[in-house]
This record gives C-alpha cells, sequence and structure tokens, in this order.
C-alpha cells in the first residue's frame, strides 16, 4: 500500500480495514465474511460496493468462450472479415470476466482484478458496435444505395471513427481510475474522462438506430424478397440491445463510483451481462456471412441494383 492513510470516514483502529459493511464516499465496502488482505494491491474496501458474484462471472466466461468459439468459426468459414471486431470484443469480454472471478474468488479487494474486468468488460461492446456498423454498411450495398440517408462507406467510417474516439476516451477514463484509486485520490476527473466518453458513444449508437430505422423502413419491400426478414429482426434487436448496455454504463458512470447503479450487482446482471449476453447470438443464428455475404462492397456498375441474397435470411 501506499503510505497515503484510509479514505475518510474508514475506520481501521480494529485491525487495519475498514469495519465490516461500512460503504465509504469513495466507493465500495468491506465483506464481514472477507477478512482485508492488507496487500500491496489492495484497496481499503472493496470498490464494486459489493462482492462479486462468482457463479455469475463464471456463467458470463463460459458463454463468452462459447459465443468466441463460434464466431471465430463463422468469421474464417465466411470470409467475413467486415465482421472480425465481434469476435475480438467478445475476447474482451472473456479477459474481463476471468478478472472478475478472480475478484470474486481469490481476492475481492484486489485492484488489479478490478481495474481489469473494469477496462474490458466496458470496451467489448465497442468493438460488437464496430461489427454490427459494419452490417448495416453491407446490407445498405446489397438492398439499394438510394434507400439510405448516407453512402455506406460514408456510414463506415463516420462510425468507425466514432468508435475510435469512444474507445480511447473510455480506456483513457478507465485506467486514470485505477491509478487514482491506487493513490488515493479523488477519481472524479477521470470518471469524468470515462463519462464523456460513454456519452460520446450513446449520442452515435443513437444517430446509428436512426439512419438504420430510416434504411429498413425504406427498403422493407427489399427485405421480403430477399427473405432477410429475420436477419433484419436479429439485427435490429442486437443494435438495441448494445444500445441500453451503453446507456446503462452511462447512467452507471454519470453517478459516479459508490453510486446505486454501480455498487448493486443486479444491476449490472441485468443491464451490462444480459443484454450482450442475448445479443452475441443473435448474430451467431443469423450470421451476416451467411445472410449478408462476405464483403461490405459489391459491384460498382449498378450501385442502386440489389444484388441476390442468399435466402436464409
Amino acid at each position: 500500500m501506499s503510505a497515503a492513510g484510509p479514505p475518510p470516514g474508514v475506520d481501521t483502529s480494529s485491525g487495519g480495514g475498514p469495519p465490516p459493511g461500512v460503504s465509504t464516499s469513495r466507493g465500495g465496502y468491506v465483506d464481514p465474511n472477507w477478512p482485508f488482505p492488507g496487500g500491496p494491491n489492495d484497496a481499503p474496501v472493496i470498490i464494486y460496493g459489493y462482492t462479486p458474484s462468482f457463479a455469475l462471472a463464471l456463467l458470463a466466461t463460459i458463454l463468452f468462450c462459447i459465443y468466441f468459439i463460434v464466431h471465430l468459426f463463422q468469421v474464417i468459414r465466411h470470409r467475413t472479415a467486415y465482421f472480425c471486431t465481434f469476435p475480438i470484443g467478445l475476447g474482451f469480454e472473456i479477459v474481463g470476466y476471468i478478472a472478475r472471478c478472480l475478484s470474486a474468488k481469490v481476492n475481492p479487494y484486489n485492484l488489479i482484478y478490478f481495474i481489469l474486468q473494469y477496462f474490458f468488460i466496458v470496451t467489448a461492446p465497442v468493438f460488437l458496435a464496430a461489427g454490427i456498423y459494419a452490417i448495416l454498411s453491407a446490407l445498405i450495398n446489397r438492398m439499394g444505395r438510394q434507400y439510405s440517408l448516407l453512402p455506406p462507406k460514408i456510414i463506415l467510417w463516420i462510425f468507425i471513427t466514432s468508435d475510435v474516439i469512444a474507445t480511447v476516451t473510455q480506456i483513457a477514463g478507465a485506467a486514470l481510475i485505477g491509478v487514482k484509486q491506487k493513490r488515493r485520490e479523488d477519481p472524479t476527473s477521470a470518471n469524468n474522462i470515462l463519462l464523456g466518453g460513454l456519452a460520446y458513444q450513446v449520442f452515435a449508437i443513437g444517430i446509428f438506430i436512426i439512419l438504420s430505422a430510416v434504411f429498413i423502413w425504406r427498403a422493407r419491400a427489399q427485405i421480403r424478397h430477399a427473405g432477410l426478414t429475420l436477419f433484419i429482426a436479429a439485427f435490429s434487436t442486437a443494435t438495441l440491445l448494445i444500445y441500453l448496455r451503453t446507456v446503462f454504463r452511462l447512467a452507471e458512470t454519470a453517478e459516479g463510483l459508490g453510486g446505486t447503479l454501480s455498487t448493486r450487482e443486479v444491476y449490472f446482471g441485468t443491464l451490462e451481462f444480459l443484454p450482450v449476453v442475448l445479443a452475441v447470438p443473435l448474430l451467431a443464428v443469423w450470421h451476416p456471412g451467411r445472410c449478408v455475404g462476405s464483403k461490405i462492397s459489391v459491384s460498382e456498375k449498378d450501385p442502386n441494383a440489389m444484388v441476390e441474397l442468399n435466402s436464409r435470411g
């Protein structure tokens, strides 16, 4: 531990750690059934605000490992390079939930485990969203570009750029939060950086949903003709689920560490874990490589012509 003293309001006179079950202004609490370890990488309180559920973390790790294998196999099989960010995002989920397993089973006070799970779980959906952006671009090329408010290349580059900005900002914020917590300093400024990245991501995905809705409505006849109605339903549902999860993270971050949303695992389970774990298999069953095609672009000879698609939508 650093030479700095414990956070305000934490009584260490009875054994080196804060008293059992006491929440602090900096977030976190002490599990009465888990003695304070006092190691060099341990915070004086459990920053989560609870001791993470090992069952939930293990279930998430297993499911995301299965999804990762399925999606990676399909990306390779269908040669869907534009969708490769999806298995990357799933890899991030796996690392994050493994770190969460370690927090739950080995040491919930450990800052390294907390930072790893926080960083990877928060940033993973950025890569999932990038795959979703690429799907819309591929759909526009195949259904007809006249149905879209913007050209597919413009849509792809605008939202991929937005993803990069959101990712860099969230990485910086998450890393600084870890540094501040280790030094027992006020993490408000770092939290605000993370908040800015999440707010930008919520805004960008909101605009993407509007563009997608307009395109799907205009191209509805072509979509039915191509047999892609179920695929569009899966794509739309997955997009909304990822959006729900991002809105939750924005609200959680706006409250700050120690807020209600961040210190109740039920919110994490239902608004972080569940939306992502439901969205991912939808795009495995209706994989874009099989339903839409292996490439985003089609022949430029007739950009408004619909390409004949696999009818298994």
